[in-house]
């Protein structure tokens, strides 16, 4: 039966002639052409469709499209952007307004055809939204390696640094966060958090009063101006700007001398919940009174003090660590090099001063350093303590000549030499004697006690020997006219001889010897016996008085008494003087 002429076919109202289901291939249903029509369309539609892709990817890199591919299966309408407009997906929307009317005709058509029309729908939608949305680069990015793409439905979300900058207006409202203090009611305080660290002590100058070192200092205060939500900004928590878009404290150190000349940092970090981190990284020449009683063997304390320039309490609030320890382990814990010194400890105190007519809090950080000792000790102590032992030792050499005197001399110049150069360690400006000027001070002077008492020996010994002279001298006088005597005996007595001799000869010339001839023979050779023996006692006491031993006169007595006395004196004190002036200058262990 044929349905009525006013009545919408369906697919179910046509049926099959029994001549199709007979065998004839020939004949061809209304439907059926109908069909392929349709078939004909949607295949024309999609070769047009992927022609049109084809030719937009040509914009494209090769390796963009398997990504595109990817991305419009995994989310919903995330497309790579293409470049010159709209008026491809203008065409492409045009296109498929045709494909929806081809469709509406296919209405009433099976259910292959309804599915075919819903997959048209989703493109549809597709392409209405890429010709309503026109390309927009806040949905349409390009696919970059190792970034993330956001959804359609993740657009509010944005990554970039910038994005936080310009939600905060730094670079257009500079006035807000440069001008004034960073707080939104001008009666409330900054808190200003100050953390100082050691990293060096690079030099400590105890002549012109001056410390030096390298130092790691963080500032962190708030800015009731900024925040911001991390969830908002990918997770961003911090971003880092140049200091010039933000307020800075205007802190200063009291005893710096000289300014650092390498350029402070140029950059600080942002906080989303408004808290400002500035670290800078300097080298401070400060003032430092310096105390050099104990040198070698002193405790120095330093200290650098930081407060505001104009601010008062009211508006500037300074915090600080209070726990000592903390600070000074994690000093210790960054420290790289101390020169000569040993790193102790570091503290911090506050302390509140009225010197420009209102009150200012101000942080300071005390550094306590320990010298190292050894090597002044072994270039220094030891040789002065050298030249004293051998002042000592000269007490052992003779006083006669004037190698004991010669030698106390060179001692005490050597001992000059040294204080010249503590001269030049040790400040002008110490209130007290330095314990170690005391100790070359004494060494010297009693050096030159001893000095002085060998001086006064030798004059008591000279004395003595100018008195020896003088008796020496009679003495040999009166040797002298001791031998002329002697001389004189021994010529009568050869006279006597000789007279003797020609008495006899002339006697016997008569052949008649007398007889006090005779006598006279007797007495001759008695008298030479007796010149003789006189000769032998003259030669056995000269032999005698030379060997013999010269006895001291009595200012030699007296000088070696005094020699014998003051080296016993000398000794002792000396052994007292260094047991005194160590105790009280070493320092005792704690």
């Amino acid at each position: 039966m044929k349905p009525a002429s006013n009545a919408t076919p369906t697919f179910n109202d046509f049926e099959k002639p029994s001549s199709i289901n007979s065998g004839s291939a020939g004949i061809i249903s209304r439907p059926q052409r109908q069909l392929g029509c349709s078939l004909t369309l949607t295949a024309m539609m999609l070769a047009g469709f992927f022609f049109l892709l084809l030719l937009t990817g040509e914009r494209t890199s090769s390796s963009e499209l398997p990504e595109l591919h990817d991305n419009h299966h995994k989310s919903n309408h995330s497309f790579q952007e293409i470049p010159g407009g709209n008026t491809s997906s203008s065409e492409l929307y045009d296109d498929q307004q045709a494909s929806n009317q081809s469709l509406e005709e296919m209405s009433g058509g099976n259910t292959s055809n309804s599915e075919l029309y819903d997959d048209q729908q989703a493109k549809n939608q597709s392409s209405e939204e890429m010709s309503g949305e026109g390309l927009s680069s806040e949905v349409f990015i390009h696919t970059v390696p190792g970034r993330n793409i956001p959804s359609h439905e993740d657009h509010s979300k944005t990554c970039s640094i910038w994005d936080i900058v310009d939600h905060l207006n730094l670079t257009k409202d500079t006035d807000k966060y440069v001008v004034t203090r960073p707080v939104r009611d001008h009666t409330s305080h900054t808190l200003i958090y100050i953390t100082m660290m050691i990293y060096a002590i690079l030099d400590v100058r105890e002549s012109d009063q001056v410390f030096i070192s390298y130092v790691w200092i963080v500032l962190e205060w708030d800015n009731e101006h900024i925040w911001w939500d991390p969830d908002r900004f990918c997770g961003l928590k911090h971003i880092i700007v140049p200091t010039k878009h933000l307020w800075m404290p205007d802190l200063t150190t009291e005893e710096m001398i000289e300014k650092d000349k390498v350029r402070p940092s140029p950059y600080l970090k942002i906080n989303y919940y408004g808290w400002i981190d500035y670290r800078n990284d300097q080298v401070m020449l400060t003032t430092c009174r310096m105390t050099a009683y104990n040198f070698p063997f002193d405790i120095q304390r330093c200290t650098i003090s930081f407060k505001s320039i104009l601010h008062s309490d009211k508006e500037i609030q300074l915090l600080f660590n209070t726990n000592n320890t903390a600070i000074t382990e994690r000093s210790r814990k960054v420290m790289r090099t101390q020169y000569e010194w040993l790193f102790i400890d570091m503290t911090a105190t506050e302390e509140t001063n009225d010197i420009l007519g209102f009150n200012q809090t101000t942080i300071i950080y005390t550094i306590t350093m320990k010298r190292r000792s050894a090597l002044y000790v072994a270039n220094f102590l030891l040789p002065v303590l050298f030249f004293l032992c051998l002042d000592l030792a000269s007490l052992l050499i003779s006083n006669r000549g004037g190698e004991k005197l010669s030698f106390k001399v060179t001692v005490m110049l050597a001992v000059t030499v040294m204080q010249l150069i503590l001269n030049e360690i040790l400040p002008a400006s110490s209130d007290r004697i330095p314990l170690i000027a005391i100790y070359c001070i004494g060494v010297f002077g009693m050096m030159m006690i001893s000095l002085m008492e060998t001086i006064f020996v030798t004059y008591l010994m000279e004395k003595d020997f100018q008195d020896d002279q003088i008796d020496r001298d009679r003495s040999l006088n009166e040797s002298r006219e001791d031998k002329l005597d002697k001389g004189n005996f021994h010529s009568c007595f050869r006279e006597m001889k000789k007279w003797t001799h020609c008495v006899s000869f002339n006697n016997g010339s008569a052949d008649q010897p007398p007889h006090g001839s005779s006598q006279l023979t007797e007495v001759s050779v008695a008298l030479e016996k007796v010149s003789d023996e006189l000769g032998e006692i003259d030669r056995k006491m000269i032999l005698l008085s030379s060997n013999k031993e010269e006895k001291p006169g009595y200012w030699t007595r007296m000088a070696k008494k005094i020699d014998k006395a003051f080296s016993i004196v000398y000794v002792m004190s000396v052994f007292l003087f260094l047991v005194v002036i160590f105790s009280v200058w070493i320092p005792k262990p704690k």
